[in-house]
């Protein structure tokens, strides 16, 4: 990974990532979409190790949103397999690496209690590691999260404030987060952490998935250390 674009002393303490384009990357090879998703794996176990590089303290992935229940079924049942299999064949690995893993998302009827078993277990087995905080976004839609943070506040006899809000959140020791990537050249947020990501950087890049490895990452460190960041004030 060529690193001299970037300054190691201003990495973004939270990443945020769209896993945008498996689908489109396999149909352009004449493969199910399936296999997109598949291919894929190697691009987000890359990505973990180049944060691991690059210093970064989180980084949080889109796996599952709330909106994929409408895709084909069968592409559905995969999907699901397909993360339980991450998890038991590299969550040993990551825990080598000193990677912490957590979840977000809704545990409804749909996720499989199997899959939530093995989310439990992997949590559990990597709870004290901090060198890297890996979250995976599952079953996860940002207005979803946002409704579910009013209602347990206001369950909980609290007034409705943004720290009240904040305290319910899927994950309230999450960060907000510094740079939000999508790839795969689609320029849109889709529901993805829109709390935690107001005052992120956005960077969007024509690589699918499946092709992005770490050095694609430290390219968008390096375009978010170009940009100047004012949080709605000016700069003296």
């Amino acid at each position: 990974m060529d690193l001299s674009a970037v300054d190691l002393d201003n990495v973004p303490p939270h990443i945020a990532c769209v896993m945008d384009g498996n689908g489109r990357w396999a149909q352009q090879r004449g493969l199910k979409r399936t296999e997109g998703h598949s291919a894929g794996e190697e691009a987000l176990l890359d990505a973990a190790y180049g944060a691991l590089d690059l210093g970064v303290e989180w980084l949080t992935v889109y796996a599952f949103s709330t909106e994929n229940w409408r895709r084909p079924a069968e592409e559905v049942r995969f999907l699901m397999g397909f993360n339980e299999s991450i998890l038991v064949r590299r969550r040993d690995e990551l825990n080598e690496h000193g990677v912490r893993i957590r979840f977000i998302g809704r545990r409804d009827w749909r996720v499989p209690k199997r899959l939530l078993r093995q989310m439990d277990e992997t949590v559990e087995l990597t709870k004290h590691n901090r060198k890297l905080t890996l979250t995976i976004a599952f079953n996860y839609g940002g207005r979803a999260e946002l409704v579910d943070a009013v209602n347990a506040a206001i369950e909980a006899g609290e007034k409705i404030t943004e720290a009240s809000i904040e305290r319910h959140l899927y994950d309230p020791e999450m960060p907000e987060v510094d740079l939000w990537v999508r790839t795969s050249g689609e320029s849109r947020i889709s529901n993805y952490l829109i709390w935690q990501a107001a005052y992120a950087e956005l960077v969007f890049t024509e690589t699918y998935w499946p092709d992005f490895r770490r050095q694609n990452l430290a390219d968008a460190v390096a375009e978010f250390q170009r940009r100047e960041r004012r949080f709605g004030g000016l700069k003296s």
